[in-house]
């Protein structure tokens, strides 16, 4: 999922990161589903009980008796979240959850929908949270439509976990001189629907002179775009740094894509829960700072390659 809210003004600095650190976790195969079918792999190892876990007392009682914290999420974004060759899901997010998991006493038990429904299955209650490489922003956390400015639900709270930008990529030798959102101009560009990337994508669109406007295909997930560009249809693709580098690393073992530019519009990663759900919220921010404080996130972080997105406390609503 990609850089996934609304765009800003002012581009953001480039993060000094590796690719190949994205990467650590080897050449796992990007494979997923677009489907809304609840995942019966949870994240992780079992968590404790609630009797050994310090903050479970943190939590509505509805969620200390089913022992479970239902997640909304794309689980089609690697590194973030993903299946690896067993169907099992892994990455970041995953990880996270299983370390704030033994905090709070409960499982974080994950079920894959394409990104744009995640909201609406928060608002419906078929999830709990939504946890998806989902940028906090202003809009989402009013219930503003990005293009409109018109409301469209509640909104929601965010507890801000980690911050990435949104990066261009290429076929591997076939740059076409893209290095910046208006080098797009007169180009297709493959992107998934309802992310940071499509918001830049129209964005720019509207710029374009000439007649030169950016052909914008938007899909399902951000694998399904990867494919599109990986088989010639496309001129480029975007996605979040932390995805986009991992793609480039390992699709065709490093031979598909390549970064071009630097990435942009850096933003917090929030965990998405109802307004009214204040004490779930909080429980949760007060299981991300202990596992801050305790090097959990830390080592999460580095499993992944990741660090230059790594947060020092967890932070409500931070987005802008």
């Amino acid at each position: 999922m990609t850089a996934r809210s609304t765009r800003r003004t002012t581009a953001a600095q480039s993060r000094i990161a590796a690719v190949g650190a994205i990467a650590v976790a080897g050449a796992l195969v990007l494979t997923g589903c677009g489907d809304q079918t609840k995942d019966n792999n949870t994240s992780g190892s079992t968590s404790a009980s609630s009797k050994s876990a310090p903050l479970a007392d943190k939590l509505p009682q509805s969620i200390r008796d089913a022992g479970v914290i239902k997640v909304g999420s794309d689980i089609a974004y690697a590194p973030v979240e993903f299946k690896d060759d067993s169907g099992k899901t892994v990455g970041i997010d995953p990880d996270l959850a299983d370390a704030m998991g033994k905090q709070l006493g409960v499982k974080f038990e994950f079920e894959n929908g394409t990104f744009d429904t995640l909201i609406t299955g928060l608002r419906s209650k078929r999830y709990d949270i939504a946890m998806s490489a989902m940028t906090d922003t202003k809009d989402r956390q009013e219930g503003l439509d990005s293009e409109t400015g018109k409301k469209v639900g509640e909104g929601v709270d965010f507890v801000d976990y980690f911050t990435a930008g949104v990066s261009i990529y290429t076929p591997k030798g076939k740059t076409q001189n893209i290095a910046t959102w208006a080098d797009l101009c007169g180009k297709k560009i493959a992107l998934q629907r309802g992310t940071v990337s499509e918001d830049l994508a129209k964005a720019e669109s509207k710029k374009c002179t000439g007649g030169k406007k950016i052909t914008i295909e938007s899909y399902d997930n951000d694998q399904q775009a990867q494919t599109r560009l990986r088989a010639g249809g496309a001129d480029a693709g975007s996605s979040d740094f932390p995805v986009a580098a991992y793609a480039v690393k390992t699709s065709g073992g490093g031979k598909d894509f390549e970064l071009v530019g630097e990435q942009v519009e850096a933003a917090p990663y929030g965990i998405a829960v109802a307004k009214s759900n204040t004490q779930l919220r909080d429980a949760l921010q007060a299981a991300l700072d202990a596992i801050i404080k305790n090097g959990e996130y830390d080592k999460v972080i580095a499993k992944w390659g990741v660090e230059a997105g790594a947060v020092k406390t967890a932070t409500v609503n931070g987005g802008e």
